[in-house]
């Protein structure tokens, strides 16, 4: 089983002997999109908050080798259930669903590997976009979990977290995964 970005490696070494242009890593169906997405608050441009935010950023940045990630922010649940619902840009349905991954207080604790090889199986599994979710103040409402029907409920523990650590934590635990899954020296056991 090799990662993507062994992939990716082999994939720009060829373009690179070929004549063909380089191939775009995001066209590419081993690659599935992650999402990190909260309802909330948009990013603080100052203060302490917009640390928080720096630093998600740069495990952000840090995860784009590995996957093609990006962030939406939703002022309402309503309002994210409906984007996780809508077609593609195009206005096609997606060859598959989003799966939705929600942080939740009464979800499964999982330990840093544990979460790469959650993530490895649903992208040897073919899924193509994650959504890992960060709920309203007061939690996920009952509906939501009906309606979304989220592939795993996530929790960091029994602790609560302000929405911009709570981001911070998850965006490192992705790039720690892909790390994992690509065997970079990133985590080594601790």
């Amino acid at each position: 089983m090799s990662s993507p970005l062994i992939k990716v490696w082999v994939a720009v070494a060829a373009a690179q002997w070929s004549s063909a242009a380089p191939i775009d890593r995001n066209d590419t169906l081993e690659f599935m999109l992650l999402t990190l997405a909260h309802i909330g608050p948009k990013s603080a441009r100052q203060g302490a908050k917009s640390h928080y935010d720096a630093l998600t950023r740069l495990y952000l940045d840090r995860i784009a080798p590995y996957h093609p990630i990006q962030t939406e922010v939703f002022s309402t649940e309503a309002a994210f259930l409906q984007w996780l619902t809508r077609p593609t840009p195009t206005g096609k349905a997606g060859r598959t669903p989003a799966l939705p991954v929600f942080l939740h207080r009464e979800g499964r604790p999982l330990a840093s590997p544990e979460v790469a090889a959650w993530l490895g199986q649903r992208r040897d599994q073919g899924a193509q976009h994650l959504v890992f979710a960060i709920g309203p103040p007061d939690g996920w409402s009952p509906d939501a979990l009906v309606q979304a029907r989220p592939a795993l409920l996530l929790s960091f523990g029994p602790i609560t977290l302000p929405h911009e650590l709570a981001r911070l934590v998850l965006a490192e635990q992705l790039y720690r995964a892909c790390t994992i899954l690509a065997n970079h020296p990133y985590h080594s056991g601790h």
